[in-house]
């Protein structure tokens, strides 16, 4: 199905039928399959077609797509489900992309490459994206795989064809199979109609599969035969059915040590090494740092206000930048983004200055801490109290390391080990955070700079206990 631009406000069917807004000639489609609100909000409502109307949902922030059945979403007639940009309709077999006038943003002018090496890099996948050869994509964790995956999609010959994005920890492993694959009719119980797996659904273009080293190893297995024989086999089905999809992993992980230790399948990753392309981490590239960091500060003030002229110029003081350029970015462009974006909320229109970025010193124990300040603590309670008070997160975090020796009052306990010190005041910040952030996690990790799962793996690490919300 070609690509439409959408008419104004109203609402437009689409089926086989001839007199439909939105004609689909497609066996698959009934004459009047379901009716697509133009909003605003875009929505898509099921007219009780009888192979049901399917969309594939990407969100971004996940790096992941998935497929939402709107017969199932909405059983109540009247119904819809809301769409975005991006968003693919099923209609039974046939596929229609929808796109609003004026086209989409050009994503290829948000990827900056100042950077030697990393001109080296984008250099060679423009080389290989013409060829239909798998690409491996290595780097630490928010070091642009994904931008470089959309790179290396937007050079390929499959341009025009979908890029599907899968995170192979956004999906539990008792889900992953049906998604990846689909199910026929009553593979299952809930199974009332056969489902096309995400891997079909991108015929003809990229399939994109970002933290690759964690799949579980029964779905390798399976991966490894989709690979080779260019087919998948759904769920209860009998049938393979043959697809045509180029594949693009990444990970943070080193395979190579993964396959010698029994956690990744050998044969899996020489069919996916087809050609390796490593993405340098930020601190080994200072130059980027600046025109990323003034490329995140435009798009955030865009974001906050919208329809000003001051949001296309948001001025980041040389002082501010300088901080930028001492920081080793353990997060890389992710906590840079993450930083900046916060830094444009506290500036609230004004330059960006160093008080603004919040900066971690989870990486650099020299660094000061910038961090608010916390409210004061409750007294402690009098030691003729009746039970005394469980430790708090913060008693714990201040306790001595394990491991280390604590000395007598009085005698010089000599030198601390310079690990233990460092994991002391990693303790100290993430509890500081956590305590800021009233135990919201996800909030805590970024004002720490670091991922949300980073920040649960050092809370387990340190012993911590893990934090309710308030």
């Amino acid at each position: 199905m070609s690509t439409r631009q959408l008419p104004g406000s109203g609402s437009v069917v689409l089926g086989r039928d001839e007199d439909a807004g939105i004609c689909v000639p497609d066996s698959s489609v009934s004459r009047r399959h379901a009716v697509l609100h133009l909003g605003p909000p875009l929505r898509i409502e099921d007219l009780g077609s009888s192979n049901g109307t399917r969309v594939r949902a990407r969100h971004c922030s996940a790096a992941t797509e998935r497929l939402i059945d709107v017969g199932k979403s909405t059983p109540a007639r009247g119904a819809a489900v809301e769409l975005s940009p991006g968003d693919v309709i099923y209609l039974g077999a046939a596929r229609v992309v929808l796109r609003q006038k004026g086209g989409e943003r050009d994503a290829g002018k948000d990827v900056i490459v100042k950077d030697d090496a990393m001109r080296a890099v984008y250099e060679l996948a423009q080389r290989v994206a013409n060829g239909p050869i798998n690409i491996l994509l290595l780097g630490e964790t928010g070091a642009g795989k994904e931008v470089l995956a959309e790179s290396i999609h937007r050079a390929s010959p499959r341009a025009s064809r979908p890029l599907l994005r899968l995170s192979c920890v956004a999906l539990s492993e008792s889900l992953l199979e049906s998604e990846l694959f689909g199910h026929e009719r009553g593979a299952f119980t809930g199974a009332v109609r056969a489902k096309p797996g995400l891997l079909e659904t991108a015929e003809g273009g990229t399939v994109f599969l970002d933290e690759i080293g964690e799949l579980p190893p029964s779905i390798q297995a399976k991966l490894l035969r989709v690979i080779e024989e260019r087919k998948v086999m759904r769920v209860g089905g009998l049938t393979p059915i043959k697809i045509d999809v180029r594949f693009v992993s990444a990970t943070h992980r080193d395979l190579e040590a993964e396959v010698s230790r029994g956690a990744f399948r050998q044969d899996l990753y020489f069919r996916l090494n087809g050609v390796t392309l490593s993405i340098p981490p930020l601190r080994e590239r200072p130059g980027e740092v600046a025109a990323l960091a003034q490329l995140f500060a435009e798009r955030t003030a865009k974001e906050l206000f919208p329809g000003e002229a001051s949001a296309a110029s948001v001025p980041i003081s040389p002082a501010a930048l300088a901080e930028l350029q001492r920081h080793s970015w353990p997060g890389n462009i992710r906590e840079l983004r993450n930083v900046i974006e916060r830094a444009v909320i506290l500036a609230n229109g004004a330059p960006i200055g160093p008080e603004h970025l919040l900066l971690s010193s989870l990486a650099d124990p020299t660094r000061p801490s910038h961090a608010m300040p916390l409210p004061a603590r409750p007294p402690q309670a009098p030691s003729n109290a009746r039970a005394p008070a469980p430790a708090s997160a913060s008693t714990i975090a201040r306790s001595v390391p394990d491991g280390a020796k604590s000395a007598p009052d009085g005698v010089d306990p000599g030198p601390t080990r310079l690990r233990d010190a460092m994991e002391a005041h990693e303790r100290e910040r993430i509890v500081q955070a956590l305590e800021q952030c009233m135990g919201n996690q996800t909030r805590a990790a970024a004002l720490l700079g670091i991922s949300r799962r980073t920040l649960v793996e050092r809370i387990r690490v340190y012993g911590l206990p893990r934090p309710r919300k308030a």
